[in-house]
């Protein structure tokens, strides 16, 4: 199989979006305001909002809300971003401490602005969390801080249950939808991850003209690598300044992914329209 078929441009059926409410949605959205924090369920518009807060979970962006890059799938808004809030890992810890999750997921913009791409936040995060919730596992999504291991490293010292560095897309696309991250580097950084004794991940979108071939030979490229985990959701454009959706790929595709993933070593393959790198992030330990 060399492509998948084009689908119609108007959103299929099976795109439909669960809308947000009940209490713990109302609970969680109120701790988000109350401690001034960014999520990245609202900056990049996830379609899975609404389920996942209903159930008490959020995916949590540090380091401000503003990224240096200006990649053209992102909803996140880019621009010279504020200076770093040195309270914001205690104000983290304390809202996971209130929601009361076993599991918590971690992000953030890049910022290229900082000498150390926000190494030492992310560090003083982790350690803030872990101080506070003794018993929730932690999953941190990362950025590349610029291909420098030393960075990175500030960042695995402190053991994060689960790593995840997305690569956003197959080899030939990335310099269409990325500003600044480059596919090979990347791929190092999933390779140091694995290095380093932890349990590695990493996403892509489909649906922006890439050939089911070119997703076969990402699975390859992140198998060689050493990594544990992939999620493959669909492109869905955030305004019409981005990039527009190439094609909708039917479910029964995301089910061949998912398959050939599992053949293909990885202990766990998240693959359906919906997917995005945090969905169900709590049972990929």
């Amino acid at each position: 199989m060399s492509s998948i078929s084009s689908q119609p441009a108007r959103k299929p059926s099976w795109l439909k979006i669960r809308l947000s409410g009940g209490e713990h949605y109302k609970q969680v959205k109120q701790i988000v305001t109350d401690n001034h924090l960014h999520t990245i369920c609202q900056s990049g518009n996830c379609p899975n909002m609404g389920e996942c807060w209903s159930a008490g979970t959020a995916t949590f962006m540090i380091l401000g809300e503003i990224c240096t890059r200006s990649c053209k799938f992102c909803a996140t808004k880019s621009g010279k971003p504020l200076l770093p809030d040195f309270e914001e890992p205690k104000r983290i810890a304390h809202s996971i401490k209130l929601m009361k999750l076993k599991h918590c997921v971690i992000t953030s913009v890049d910022r290229d602005d900082l000498e150390d791409g926000g190494a030492d936040i992310w560090a003083q995060t982790v350690r803030a969390v872990r101080d506070v919730n003794s018993d929730t596992t932690i999953e941190v999504l990362l950025p590349d801080f610029f291909g420098k291991r030393e960075y990175l490293d500030r960042v695995l010292e402190t053991q994060p249950d689960i790593v995840a560095h997305n690569l956003e897309t197959v080899k030939r696309l990335t310099p269409k939808i990325r500003s600044a991250a480059k596919y090979d580097r990347s791929l190092e950084v999933i390779k140091w991850i694995g290095e380093a004794g932890l349990r590695s991940k990493s996403g892509i979108m489909v649906g922006l003209g890439e050939t089911f071939d070119e997703v076969m030979d990402v699975m390859d490229d992140l198998i060689s690598v050493g990594c544990h985990v992939i999620t493959i959701g669909q492109y869905l454009q955030p305004t019409y300044s981005h990039l527009p959706v190439e094609e909708y790929i039917h479910p029964d595709v995301f089910a061949v992914y998912k398959s050939e993933g599992l053949k293909k070593g990885f202990y766990v393959v998240e693959s359906n329209p919906l997917v995005r790198s945090s969905y169900h992030a709590e049972n990929h330990l």
